[in-house]
């Protein structure tokens, strides 16, 4: 039982380093790896989250967003930062604080190229999207000639990398695999096509962290890890041994004793009151906070010193009641909402969505807490 706490969002160093050293393992001593920490690294908060990994030896990060990446420099993060989703009109900022920007057509490389010959500047590194399938971004295989002849007169461009993206690398069904097969056989058959006309050899790289574990044999130079760095395997019905890095826990701020009759509970009076009367324990907490509406209602269960309460009535936008009917509980305990019970997964699966929007719906305003035991 804790007392006098306060909403945090508790990020495990020991989680962290055990699930890294796993993911390790499984790669080549010579593989990079590469941690995506964008999103503020997927709700677990960015700054802090890229100093750990710093510490630990990942050799890359990546982010979505050139504010995301400046953000990481202007922390005093010296790894190399791959900016996926940079935006032409941020080159400025991405040459200011040595940010690598992917680039997925030929105007963005030329508007790049254009600002980088301002400068005094060589060998610009930057990473070329290869579309092989999942048709988000990228240059398709008949586009490939054209960057080619864009690169050959563009001495001030370096391609650090080429990489692609999985669209169904966690999808373990015959079709799918067949289909991330052909994925990683067709980048390989452009990345070598761009290789053999630049005389060198970038970082290939196309394995997320479903591809990781599923297609070991196509690890290439570097990996990309997302998900799975934050404790939560991306594979359904996967029993590997990660362990949850964010923990979200929150604070009891009052709790009742409810006689029957006396109303109902919150927006709407959906909570009901039970005959032989309900215990509620109000906790500062709401969808203002992540906490989506629809785990209001009784959908969704806490873990209240020691045992799962049920919320009941409405999500509000910075609180949610508790029915802890036979709980010991006080103002000022601890509630956990996420962590390792229940799991992000558990949220996820009663929302019928992925564990990426539960992690990335905490917003900023929950303080990020280390834990370095």
């Amino acid at each position: 039982m804790a007392q006098n706490c306060s909403n945090r969002l508790e990020l495990s160093l020991p989680n962290c380093l055990h699930n890294y050293n796993h993911y390790r393992s499984l790669i080549q001593d010579s593989t990079k790896l590469l941690i995506l920490v964008k999103a503020n690294a997927y709700g677990a908060g960015a700054v802090e989250f890229s100093r750990l990994l710093e510490r630990a030896g990942a050799d890359y990060f990546a982010v979505a967003t050139t504010g995301e990446g400046v953000e990481l420099r202007q922390a005093g993060i010296m790894l190399p930062i791959l900016v996926l989703n940079p935006g032409i009109d941020s080159f400025d900022e991405i040459i200011e604080y040595k940010l690598e920007p992917a680039l997925p057509d030929i105007e963005a490389l030329k508007l790049l190229a254009k600002k980088v010959s301002r400068s005094r500047l060589r060998s610009y590194p930057v990473h070329i999207a290869l579309d092989t399938g999942m048709h988000r971004l990228g240059f398709m295989t008949d586009e490939i000639p054209v960057l080619l002849d864009c690169l050959g007169k563009l001495p001030k461009i370096k391609v650090k990398s080429i990489y692609t993206h999985l669209c169904v690398a966690d999808s373990p069904c015959k079709e799918d695999d067949e289909y991330t097969l052909a994925q990683l056989e067709l980048f390989k058959s452009n990345a070598a096509t761009i290789d053999w006309a630049l005389g060198y050899h970038p970082i290939w790289h196309a394995l997320n962290t479903a591809g990781i574990e599923r297609f070991p044999q196509y690890q290439f130079d570097m990996v990309r890890l997302g998900l799975g760095i934050y404790g939560v395997d991306p594979v359904p019905g996967s029993t590997r041994d990660l362990k949850p890095v964010a923990s979200l826990k929150v604070e009891v701020l009052q709790v009742k004793e409810l006689k029957f009759g006396e109303g109902e509970i919150g927006y709407g009076r959906h909570g009901k009151i039970a005959p032989e009367g309900t215990k509620i324990a109000t906790i500062r907490i709401g969808y203002a906070d992540g906490i989506n509406r629809h785990l209001g209602r009784g959908n969704a269960s806490f873990l209240v010193n020691g045992k799962r309460a049920k919320t009941i009535g409405n999500i509000c936008m910075d609180a949610c009641m508790l029915d802890v009917t036979g709980i010991d509980v006080k103002a000022g305990d601890e509630v956990t909402i996420f962590g390792e019970n229940p799991t992000i997964s558990e949220l996820a699966g009663i929302l019928d969505t992925i564990p990426y929007e539960i992690i990335t719906s905490v917003p900023r305003r929950i303080p990020r807490v280390i834990i370095d035991r």
